[in-house]
């Protein structure tokens, strides 16, 4: 199987809305866009998030941020990198008002950022690794990992971090498999009560 690996465009919003509900839901009831979007109808999240991966302001949702990868011209896998420094929390709140969110989405992140971590600006973050149905354990994640890392290489980075959920046990395992390592884990009761999960983990890698 030969999978090629490019960057995203906005032609390829409704598959980034697909793999970033598939990767923040992540076996849970609800995800934070659930929260944010105040409804549990798919294709009300999914049209919102095609428009989040557009907007003028580019959060860490972007199209601009996102690799994806192919197999016979199918889109089967995604990875978000960003930097914190440039795509910061600010940039997602005024992209979510510019999708139709109320002024008090900022109260909505609260939740998320409950479990906050310090995070170095000259790092390099990754984020909505997945992979689409049928495509699983072929090599995709790997695959964009490595192209990710090589970019982030040239472009002068060393190091990459990941935050995730406590208890994502599949995603913890496929960063720890290509060389993350956890540096640090917040427990959060806020987190817990929403989402079922007790917290945030922060893996990070050095290439």
């Amino acid at each position: 199987m030969s999978i090629t690996i490019r960057k995203a465009t906005s032609l390829d919003a409704s598959f980034l809305a697909q793999m970033i509900l598939q990767s923040s839901r992540a076996d849970k009831k609800e995800s934070i866009f659930d929260l944010i979007f105040e409804t549990n109808n798919n294709e009300m999240i999914l049209k919102k998030l095609e428009m989040l991966t557009q907007t003028t302001a580019k959060s860490h949702c972007h199209f601009s941020n996102f690799l994806i990868a192919e197999v016979d011209g199918k889109s089967v896998g995604s990875l978000c990198s960003y930097e914190p420094r440039i795509a910061t929390k600010q940039t997602f709140v005024d992209a979510l008002k510019e999708v139709g969110c109320s002024d008090n989405v900022s109260e909505t992140l609260e939740v998320l950022y409950s479990c906050d971590f310090e995070l170095n600006n000259r790092t390099l973050m990754f984020d909505f690794m997945e992979e689409a149905e049928g495509f699983v354990d072929v090599g995709v994640l790997k695959a964009l990992m490595q192209k990710s890392l090589l970019t982030a290489r040239l472009k002068g980075y060393r190091i990459a971090q990941s935050i995730v959920e406590i208890g994502s046990l599949e995603t913890i395992l496929s960063y720890k498999k290509m060389g993350f390592k956890e540096v640090q884990s917040i427990e959060c009761e806020l987190y817990r009560e929403k989402f079922g999960r007790v917290g945030l983990m922060l893996l990070s890698i050095e290439f």
